[in-house]
């Protein structure tokens, strides 16, 4: 739990950031990514010296054993002299972490340049970590060693004072996330946390199982399944589950190298210290996966469309369109093993459009596979990004049809003012949401006229498969009864005496 004076302190450290000239907050959080992954490097050092000096076994090493490299080490430089900290960092640390190879870092020559790391066979091994293999093109930003010195006194002073272990460590990074308060070019933004812990306790994923959001951004809705899969299993799990866990139990696409970057290392922070992050258009023909994963959590961008010829041709097939908030529908249907199950968030446009590829999708899910829910969100809930009502879907993948009846529920509220600030409000839907998603036997009997109901498969068929609740819900009309004219125009004669009076005591007051 990140407290006020956390957050004090990160706000210092962004102010002097901001200060020194680097104002866009995508920006600064990678910078800041860049130096939280240094010192996380020589804290996995100390740990491996540590286990060394206890058990005498001879470990594996990250920082090269020569002056140069043991420099490069975050206990070694941090209290040196402002320009010496930034020379170290920007010509040798930095460099080094761009050329990371199999969790180790290069050394350097006298002459300074990097001598490239080879495995026993004498070829050059391949990037371990997801961070590195995307550092390719990162720049070093931090324009003075002055910046640079108050960064590092302020995050050090955070991790020896206040962050004590790696779930506060992801919280910190949550709270720098929070700071990107603007929506991406192809309609990409972050999905608040709440709402993203709603959709996987929806999904209630399991320690077995293969979880992937091919429009991944931050990762946040990888690090949400995590987080669940910790809580729920923590006691449980077996040594192949956490090594499925560190590894291969979470994928994320994204076709922007900065926020691979980003999304690895908030994995790494949450204990997924080998996840499949990679750089894929996932709706083209570049993403050829199919059958893999079990679980599909997405927020996939809404204004974008793409290229109609690099569209994936079986894509196309499912939904003749270009919007890829359909086409992302029809990927995780792909995507997705049969029996794999999907939350997504969609435009409130996919519910009830009326061309051609909007029907052909609900089609597809209704019909071809098992559409469990329509849960329609109001319009402020991804303030201050957007303004755009939004809806989450859930669904399995069958190949055989299943859809019955398909549970809708409006919210009203979600634990938040629907305006700007989003402050905390007593106002909660998302707990009666989980409630009765994982009770459903028990929402048979809901009227219309509620927050939540049933709608069978057959009426949604006859609606153009429309999904918009607004179609199916009834509205209770109370007849208000007013009084009668003789009576309205009684009080009105009435009040004008009133006035008459008062004005009569005001002047003889004067």
């Amino acid at each position: 739990m990140i407290t006020g004076i956390i957050k004090n302190k990160v706000d210092k450290i962004w102010t002097d950031i901001w200060a020194g000239g680097i104002t866009n907050p995508l920006t600064v959080i990678e910078q800041l990514t860049y130096l939280m992954f240094i010192r996380s490097l020589d804290e996995k050092e100390l740990e491996t010296e540590e286990f060394e000096n206890m058990t005498g076994e001879k470990m594996d090493k990250i920082f090269p054993q020569s002056a140069v490299g043991q420099a490069m080490r975050w206990s070694k430089f941090k209290n040196n002299d402002p320009r010496d900290i930034y020379d170290v960092i920007s010509k040798r640390v930095f460099p080094a972490i761009k050329n990371m190879k199999y969790g180790r870092l290069p050394d350097f020559t006298d002459q300074g340049e990097l001598v490239e790391i080879a495995d026993d066979s004498g070829s050059v091994v391949q990037n371990e970590t997801a961070f590195a293999r995307y550092m390719s093109d990162a720049i070093f930003l931090i324009p003075t060693p002055q910046v640079l010195q108050k960064i590092i006194t302020g995050l050090d002073d955070m991790y020896e004072h206040d962050i004590s272990d790696l779930d506060m460590q992801g919280d910190l990074y949550e709270y720098m996330l929070d700071k990107l308060a603007t929506a991406g070019q192809n309609g990409q933004f972050r999905t608040p946390k709440h709402i993203r812990e709603m959709m996987v306790e929806l999904l209630q994923p399991m320690p077995d199982d293969i979880i992937c959001d091919p429009a991944c951004g931050t990762a946040g809705f990888l690090v949400s399944a995590a987080e669940y899969i910790r809580k729920c299993y923590d006691d449980t799990m077996n040594s192949e589950q956490w090594e499925h866990f560190a590894g291969n139990a979470f994928t994320g696409y994204d076709t922007d190298r900065t926020m691979l970057r980003i999304s690895a290392m908030n994995l790494m922070l949450h204990s997924i210290s080998h996840p499949e992050v990679d750089y894929k258009d996932s709706v083209s023909k570049q993403n050829q996966i199919s059958d893999r994963f079990t679980i599909c959590l997405a927020n996939p961008p809404f204004k974008g469309t793409v290229d109609a010829e690099s569209i994936h041709d079986n894509l196309k097939a499912v939904t003749n369109t270009k919007k890829t908030e359909l086409l992302f529908l029809a990927l995780f249907l792909r995507m997705l093993k049969r029996g794999g199950q999907c939350a997504c968030i969609v435009p409130d446009g996919v519910l009830f459009g009326s061309s051609k590829a909007h029907k052909s999708i609900r089609k597809e899910l209704v019909e071809n596979h098992q559409l469990r829910a329509v849960i329609s969100m109001p319009s402020g809930v991804f303030k201050p990004y957007a303004g755009v009502s939004t809806a989450v879907l859930v669904f399995t993948k069958t190949g055989a049809g299943g859809t019955e009846n398909v549970w809708f529920y409006d919210m009203k509220a979600d634990g938040r003012s629907l305006d700007d600030k989003r402050s905390e409000i007593a106002e909660n839907d998302i707990p009666d949401i989980i409630q009765r998603f994982h009770h459903l036997n028990k929402e048979a009997d809901r009227q219309r006229t509620e927050q939540s109901f049933f709608v069978p498969k057959q009426e949604i068929s006859d609606n153009d498969y429309d999904l918009s609740i607004n179609k199916y819900k009834k509205v209770e009309y109370v007849p208000v009864e007013y009084p009668s004219t003789e009576e309205i125009m009684a009080d009105l004669h009435e009040l004008e005496l009133e006035i008459t009076a008062g004005l009569a005591e005001l002047e003889g007051m004067l």
